[in-house]
Parts: structure tokens; C-alpha cells; sequence
């Protein structure tokens, strides 16, 4: 009604309106996305969700990699109210998306995959009902979160108030903590992994924002000798499992079956680490926002503070 009335008037006043603010958005992917008006009806991937919400941005919609509940990256965070248009990789309700008539998705590009979250099906669903942007899932998770403050701000998020302030100086004080834990034992080394029934897969420090965070914050992670074509892991055999000897075996916890899968393999003990339980969560992936990542990096600190540095050979 108001900005009819402005319309009426101006018209009958032979004035013109004063042009609407653009929005413009340099993506991971390199490509500014330009819209006439900031944008109010949003569709997010989980990962963006995850990094936009504890910001004040609520999404219209959101696209998940699996079940919602099973999601690591929305635990604790209020989606009431939100439309769930996907709840597995690659596939996204497109009537429900379309019914929500975006502005804007928000998504991560992904370098390795060069495609965006949710992969190339997904992208081909969702273009055509509006601009895909968001931020690089890059070589930092502080980095990626920061870019998730830079959008916020652009999309009308208040970055001072209290609650965010909060979250950051959790996370803070979690590095601080973090760093002088990691300082106190220059001698240990850790390994990241995921147990699946078939292997052991061993993370490569460079296919995981969070792996070189912890690695520039002085962890000293063991790198596979041989990683895949698409520079995540390196597949051992059960048998193989105790390839490498590190004082601390990081497990990729955005699933409570990988752990109860190593501990089902009679070789898992073959790795001293796991024999002497010195074994904690690796939080692979899914990292997006101050408070998810200092309540992690407690967990990893009193693992380290408790490990035998001196157990690996």
C-alpha cells in the first residue's frame, strides 16, 4: 500500500522515484550474481544454513545432503517455519523449491567437485528459478564463516548484536585453548579418518577446510602417502589399517555408525591409538558457524590434553 501510494504521488507530481539499491555478490565460483533489489525469499543449501542462520538469515527453504535429523550441520538450530525441499544428495523437490518463488539459492562451490552443493543435478533443478551464489568451501573454515558474515551483512544481518558476539568469543577462547594444548606437545601427530565396512579411508589434510585449520594451528597431521583421484582420502584395507601409527586417530563424526564401524574391525586395535582408546571426533565437513566449531575444537583439546604424545613409535 505504501509504495503505491508513492507510485500515485510521484506520477501525479511528475517526479520520478529514486532507483532501488542493487545487491551484488562476487561468488566462490568468481561470478558476480546482480539483483535489483537485496533479496528476501532465499533457498540454502544445509552448509549455508548452517553458516546463515546463527546470523539473523532465515531461508525460505532449505535442500539437505540426507535426512535433516541425521544432518550434523542443522543440529540445534531452529528450522521451524522453513520448507525442507531435499533430504538426499542430488535430489531436490523442485515443485516445493518453485513454490516458494526464490529471490535467491545460496549454496558453497565446492573446487574439487567444481559444482555447487548438492551437485550438478541439483544446480540444473534449482537455476532456473533463481541466481545461485554463496561462498568458496576453500581452505579455512574461519575463512568460509567469514564469508558467510560478509553475506549476512549484504542480506540485512546485524553482526554486532549480542548473541553473535557471543558465539565468536566462545570460539575464541576455544582456539586459544586449542593452540596452547597442540604447543604443550609438539610431539604428537593425529590422523583423520572414516571407517567404512569395506576400509579405512585416510583424510588428506588439503581435501578438508577443517584438517588445514587444525594443521596451521600446529596439529601435526599424518597426510595419506597416496590419495585419490579427487584428493580426499587414501583407501586402506582392514588389513592394511595400521599403515600409519599416529599418538591420535581422528574419526569423521557426522555419522555415530562410522566409530561403531571401526570398533566392529577385529584390525581397528592394530593401530596403538585405537588400542589405548586415544581416539576422538573429527567434525569432517560440516563446520559453518562460531558455536559449532568452538564447541568441536573443547572436544579436540581435551582429547590432546589427555592423549601420550610418546605413544607412536
Amino acid at each position: 500500500m505504501l509504495r503505491s501510494t508513492m507510485v500515485a504521488f510521484a506520477l501525479f507530481a511528475g517526479a520520478t522515484l529514486p532507483a532501488a539499491a542493487q545487491w551484488s555478490f562476487v561468488g566462490g565460483d568468481g561470478e558476480v550474481v546482480t539483483l535489483d533489489e537485496t533479496p528476501v525469499r532465499i533457498i540454502v543449501s544445509q552448509d549455508a544454513a548452517a553458516g546463515l542462520i546463527p546470523l539473523g538469515i532465515r531461508p525460505v527453504g532449505i535442500y539437505a545432503d540426507s535426512a535433516v535429523a541425521d544432518a550434523k550441520a542443522l543440529q540445534g538450530l531452529d528450522l521451524s517455519g522453513i520448507e525442507i525441499i531435499g533430504q538426499a544428495w542430488g535430489e531436490v523437490d523442485i515443485e516445493k523449491a518453485a513454490a516458494l518463488d526464490p529471490d535467491l539459492i545460496v549454496a558453497e562451490f565446492w573446487p574439487l567437485e567444481t559444482t555447487w552443493s548438492g551437485g550438478a543435478d541439483v544446480v540444473t533443478a534449482l537455476s532456473p528459478l533463481a541466481p545461485i551464489t554463496g561462498p568458496e568451501q576453500g581452505a579455512s573454515i574461519l575463512t568460509l564463516i567469514e564469508d558467510y558474515e560478509e553475506l549476512a551483512q549484504s542480506l540485512g544481518a546485524d553482526l554486532s548484536a549480542p548473541a553473535i558476539a557471543a558465539d565468536k568469543a566462545s570460539f575464541e577462547t576455544a582456539l586459544t585453548d586449542f593452540k596452547a594444548a597442540v604447543a604443550a606437545k609438539p610431539d604428537l601427530t593425529a590422523l583423520a579418518v572414516w571407517a567404512g565396512t569395506d576400509a579405512l579411508y585416510v583424510a588428506a589434510t588439503q581435501g578438508s577446510s577443517e584438517l588445514m585449520d587444525f594443521a596451521s594451528w600446529g596439529l601435526d597431521l599424518i597426510d595419506p602417502e597416496v590419495a585419490d583421484d579427487r584428493g580426499y582420502w587414501e583407501t586402506l584395507s582392514w588389513e592394511n589399517a595400521d599403515k600409519y601409527q599416529p599418538d591420535l586417530i581422528l574419526v569423521d563424526n557426522r555419522s555415530a555408525t562410522t566409530m561403531e564401524t571401526a570398533l566392529a574391525q577385529p584390525t581397528w586395535t592394530l593401530m596403538k591409538a585405537a588400542e589405548a582408546g586415544q581416539v576422538t571426533d573429527w567434525p569432517a565437513f560440516w563446520l559453518r558457524n562460531y558455536a559449532a566449531y568452538a564447541s568441536e575444537l573443547e572436544k579436540l583439546t581435551a582429547a590432546i590434553n589427555a592423549a601420550d604424545a610418546n605413544l607412536a613409535p
